[in-house]
């Protein structure tokens, strides 16, 4: 259980905000699309923002998992709780407690996660979201894609167990969270990878 906790506290470290807060940009809940995650960061134009955003909020899924996973059979801890802990992280960057329970879509903490867990696995992962995000430019849909391609690799990869299940529910929630990204693309109105929305100057943040 201290293992989960820490995992669900860790987790809901929103790199998003405090990246901007350090680079004094707007709350990245105020604009675009109001997700706090690496995406609408580049959205503000600073892409050292983003890409640290990118590497902590990567980070934190993968220190989540290492932990329990090198320190949790010294306490009896198998793979139920490393499963247990991946999705603790994961929920943490979902519903941060020190965000008012709203947080990102967490693509980038799931990441981080898969490649803990198993490093081809995490691999394959991100192959699938380059492929499709080369051939679309749609980061939403390359990453409900790399979640899905996870979820089905998982079982081949690692074989059936409490880590693949954490692996299925986070891919789930990913589209869960995505849902108004397949409205838009449904509709043709999503945007792609490098295109702007506008954001508000500090003061009005």
């Amino acid at each position: 259980m201290l293992f989960v906790l820490g995992a669900y506290l860790m987790g809901s470290v929103s790199f998003a905000v405090v990246t901007s807060r350090v680079f004094r940009l707007p709350d990245p809940r105020t604009y675009g699309s109001g997700n706090p995650g690496a995406t609408n960061v580049l959205r503000s134009g600073r892409r050292g923002a983003a890409a640290l955003t990118l590497l902590g909020d990567t980070a934190k899924g993968a220190l989540a998992v290492w932990l329990t996973v090198r320190f949790g059979p010294t306490f009896g801890a198998g793979d139920a709780a490393v499963a247990a802990a991946a999705v603790a992280a994961f929920a943490g960057h979902l519903y941060p407690v020190f965000f008012g329970f709203k947080g990102g879509k967490g693509v980038a903490t799931a990441a981080g996660i898969l490649l803990a867990l198993n490093g081809w696995l995490g691999l394959t992962a991100l192959a699938v979201f380059a492929v499709v995000i080369a051939a679309t430019r749609f980061v939403s849909l390359a990453s409900m894609s790399a979640a899905v391609g996870a979820a089905i690799g998982a079982p081949l990869i690692i074989g059936w167990g409490p880590i693949a299940l954490a692996v299925a529910i986070m891919a789930a929630l990913v589209v869960w969270r995505h849902r108004s990204n397949i409205a838009r693309l449904a509709a043709g109105q999503e945007s792609r990878i490098g295109a702007r929305k506008p954001v508000p100057p500090p003061e009005q943040a």
